[in-house]
């Protein structure tokens, strides 16, 4: 069996006093896109935070083979993970194209332009308003933008948390089809945290169910949307 491409042993994460995660085991093979699906309070978002070592944590984290859960989380964009935060993350004071620079600061291969030119290809929105300050545009374009940059590291590993937070369901739609083909088109492993189950497991190719900060369910997309139990909490039927 091949080596996962993200493998999570024991993560433990806390804010304070306050623990979050309990000791969480999950992998994600690399070119999967994969979903972790939970109530509010899950735990969900803390664990794409300890991911990216932006929380107090304990256990492992491997990234092909190699440790990565003891560095600082610089490194860890270095690395190659981008994490675009629940609430889009742009700066709302600078341009759509300044945004899309920002994103691509670390990389020193000389094709950034070509990269700028290729997200306004797939969100074609971003080329029309790329004068325009982010904060002016609408959710769904901020959302938009927040992804675009995230792809300008040119990451291995993309983590997603709530992509459709405060979106129309058209224009959430919209954007998961975008990342579906992101996926196939460049192999970019994902991990989305999204309260949109039934959206999600139809993009995903595994899922895990966290509570309470513990993985109370896992398997392939497929087979959760079929269990009784995942049908009843998340898919209301």
């Amino acid at each position: 069996m091949s080596t996962p491409y993200l493998e999570v042993r024991g993560l433990r994460a806390a804010y304070g006093d306050i623990q979050v995660l309990h000791g969480i085991d999950f992998t994600v093979a690399e070119g999967q896109i994969a979903v972790i699906l939970g109530a509010n309070g899950a735990g969900k978002t803390t664990t794409l935070r300890a991911l990216c070592a932006m929380v107090a944590t304990e256990g492992s984290i491997k990234l092909a083979g190699e440790e990565i859960g003891r560095r600082p989380t610089a490194d860890i964009v270095r690395r190659g993970v981008a994490h675009v935060p629940q609430g889009r993350g742009t700066f709302p004071e600078l341009s759509v194209e300044e945004n899309l620079q920002a994103g691509g600061f670390v990389r020193t291969d000389g094709e950034v332009r070509a990269d700028i030119d290729r997200w306004y290809g797939l969100f074609p929105v971003l080329g029309e308003r790329r004068r325009q300050a982010a904060g002016s545009l609408s959710g769904g374009e901020q959302q938009m933008l927040a992804i675009a940059r995230a792809l300008m590291l040119r990451p291995t590993l993309l983590l997603l948390d709530e992509p459709s937070l405060g979106l129309a369901p058209m224009i959430t739609r919209e954007l998961f089809d975008h990342l579906t083909v992101i996926n196939a088109e460049s192999g970019t492993t994902m991990l989305v945290v999204e309260q949109n189950a039934s959206l999600a497991l139809s993009m995903a190719d595994q899922a895990y169910v966290l509570e309470a900060g513990e993985v109370a369910l896992s398997g392939a997309a497929e087979e959760l949307v079929a269990d009784d139990n995942v049908r009843r909490a998340y898919l209301g039927y």
